[in-house]
C-alpha cells in the first residue's frame, strides 16, 4: 500500500490508542504499517500478535529501518524506543483507523456480502475515479484499518470491503467505517459452519446497514426481502424484476466476458464488462446502485466500468493451447455455481478441478452434491477432485477423478486435457489451488 503523509506525533498517535509513550520525540509519521517486508522509513510499526506470527519480534528491525516508532503491547516486554506501549495491538490499530476516519471528509462506501465482496469494490473503484479502496482482500480487522489508514487526502471515495466470520465482527469496526452507503451483495451458505442457520448469516450480514445508525443509503439485492429492515434512511434495491437496478438479458461470449441490459430510473444502459463471469452482471448492478446512492451521473459511471481490472485469482481467463479459468481464491455453493455457469457457456471441453468449498457445517455434504449435478446438468466432461471428496461424485453423473494432491492433479490432467479444452480450477483458499492453476497456465503456454 501507499505511503500516505499522515502528519501525526508520536505523542498523538498514544493519546488515540490509549497507550504510554516510552523514549523518542514528537516526530511525526508518514503512515503506519504492520509488515515491514513493506516500506517502513518514516512510520509507526503496529507489532500485531496472531496464531502464526508475533510482530514484536520485528519491532527493532523496523527502527533499524526507518521506523518513526513502533506500537507494542505492554506484556511482550520490548525495550526498543521510541515506543508505545497499549494492551492489546490489534485494538490500537482499529484505533488508529478510527482517528484516520474522522478526519476523513468524503464518502464511504462499505461491502458486505456472502460472495462478489471484491469485485464489487473491484467495479465501484473503476466506475468512480480517483477513489481509493481496498486492496486485494483487505476486509478484516487488520485490513479495513489499513485501507483507511492509508487513504489519500485527495481521494474523492473510500470504498471498503468488510468481511465477517461472526456476529459482531462488523459492528465492532462500526465507528472505523461510518458508512455513507452499506451495501449487501447476497447471501448464500457460506460460512453455515460458524453461523449455523441462513438467518443468523442475514443478521450478521445485516449489521453493516445498522451501522448507518438511521442515515445513509442501502443497497440490497431485491431478491432478499429480510434484509429490508428499514434501518437506512433510504434503499436502493437491486437484481431482477422489480428492482431499482434492473439485470436483462444477460449473455456470454467465448472467452466468459458478459454483455447485459441495466435499467435504472427508466434508463437502459448497454454493459459490457472486461470481467469473466454470468455473476459480473449482478456485482455491476450492486456497484451501479451504490453510485446512484452517491448521486453520480450512471451512464458515466457505466462507461467507467468497461476499465475494471479484477483481483487475482477471480476468474481469470488464460486461453493456450488450452483455456485456464483461474478461480482459485475462495470457494462457495453460489461462486462455484457462477463459474459452473460461465464456462459451460464458452466454447470446448469443460473440465473442472475442484477441491473443498470450506465452513459449510451441516450442508457441507448437501451443497458439495448439489454442485456434482449442476455440473453434470452443464455438461462438464470430466471432474477431478483434489483432497478428499465431501460430496461431488455423489452429484456428478459420471465418474469423478479423485487425486490425493496438486503433484496427483497435475499428473491426470496431463493424461486428460485436450487441446481446445476449457480447465476451470475451483477451491476454497485453503486448499492452495492457485499454485495447480498456474502449473496448468504454464502449460497451456508452452
Amino acid at each position: 500500500m501507499e505511503a500516505v503523509m499522515l502528519g501525526w506525533t508520536l505523542s498523538e498517535i498514544s493519546d488515540a490508542v490509549d497507550g504510554v509513550l516510552v523514549g523518542g520525540s514528537d516526530s511525526k509519521i508518514s503512515h503506519v504499517v504492520t509488515d515491514t517486508r513493506e516500506r517502513v522509513g518514516g512510520g509507526a510499526f503496529v507489532a500485531l500478535v496472531g496464531e502464526r506470527f508475533d510482530g514484536h519480534s520485528y519491532a527493532a528491525d523496523a527502527l533499524r529501518n526507518g521506523a518513526v516508532g513502533v506500537v507494542v503491547e505492554k506484556d511482550a516486554h520490548v525495550d526498543a524506543t521510541p515506543r508505545i506501549e497499549v494492551d492489546s495491538t490489534g485494538d490500537a490499530l482499529i484505533a488508529l483507523g478510527v482517528k484516520r476516519r474522522r478526519e476523513l471528509d468524503v464518502p464511504v462506501i462499505a461491502i458486505t456480502g456472502s460472495t462478489g465482496k471484491t469485485s464489487t469494490k473491484d467495479l465501484l473503484a473503476a466506475g468512480i475515479s480517483g477513489s481509493w479502496a481496498s486492496p486485494r482482500s483487505f476486509n478484516n480487522d487488520i485490513g479495513v484499518p489499513l485501507t483507511v489508514l492509508a487513504t489519500p487526502p485527495d481521494a474523492t471515495a473510500l470504498i471498503l470491503e468488510v468481511g465477517c466470520g461472526s456476529d459482531g465482527d462488523i459492528e465492532l469496526l462500526g465507528q472505523l467505517i461510518r458508512p455513507d452507503v452499506a451495501v449487501i451483495t447476497n447471501i448464500g451458505s457460506a460460512h453455515m459452519e460458524k453461523f449455523g442457520s441462513r438467518r443468523d448469516i442475514e443478521d450478521a450480514k445485516y449489521e453493516i446497514v445498522s451501522i448507518l445508525e438511521g442515515r445513509g443509503t442501502a443497497v440490497l439485492p431485491v431478491d432478499e426481502p429480510s434484509l429490508q429492515r428499514g434501518s437506512a434512511s433510504a434503499l436502493i434495491t437491486f437484481g431482477t424484476s422489480g428492482a431499482d437496478i434492473e439485470v436483462l438479458d444477460i449473455s456470454t461470449d467465448t472467452g466468459g466476458l458478459p454483455s447485459f441490459t441495466l435499467t435504472t430510473r427508466g434508463e437502459s444502459l448497454a454493459v459490457t464488462l472486461p470481467l469473466a463471469g454470468r455473476h459480473q452482471a449482478w456485482n455491476a448492478a450492486c456497484a451501479v446502485g451504490a453510485a446512484t446512492a452517491l448521486g453520480l451521473d450512471v451512464k458515466e459511471f457505466v462507461e467507467r466500468l468497461e476499465t475494471a481490472t479484477g483481483s487475482a485469482w477471480r476468474m481469470e481467463v488464460h486461453v493456450g493451447r488450452f483455456t485456464v479459468v483461474n478461480d482459485a481464491y475462495n470457494a462457495s455453493p453460489q461462486a462455484v455455481a457462477g463459474a459452473f455457469e460461465t464456462v459451460s457457456a464458452m466454447d470446448g471441453r469443460a473440465i473442472a478441478v475442484l477441491g473443498l468449498m470450506a465452513e459449510l457445517g451441516h450442508v457441507c455434504e448437501q451443497e458439495h452434491a448439489r454442485m456434482g449435478r449442476l455440473a453434470g446438468e452443464l455438461g462438464f466432461s470430466e471432474l477431478v477432485v483434489v483432497g478428499v471428496d465431501h460430496g461431488y461424485a455423489l452429484g456428478f453423473p459420471g465418474s469423478v477423478r479423485k487425486v490425493a494432491d496438486i503433484e496427483a492433479a497435475l499428473d491426470t490432467l496431463d493424461r486428460i486435457i485436450e487441446t481446445g479444452d476449457i480447465v476451470l480450477v475451483k477451491a476454497s483458499r485453503s486448499v492452495g489451488l492457485e499454485r495447480l492453476a498456474q502449473h496448468l497456465i504454464e502449460d497451456a503456454a508452452s
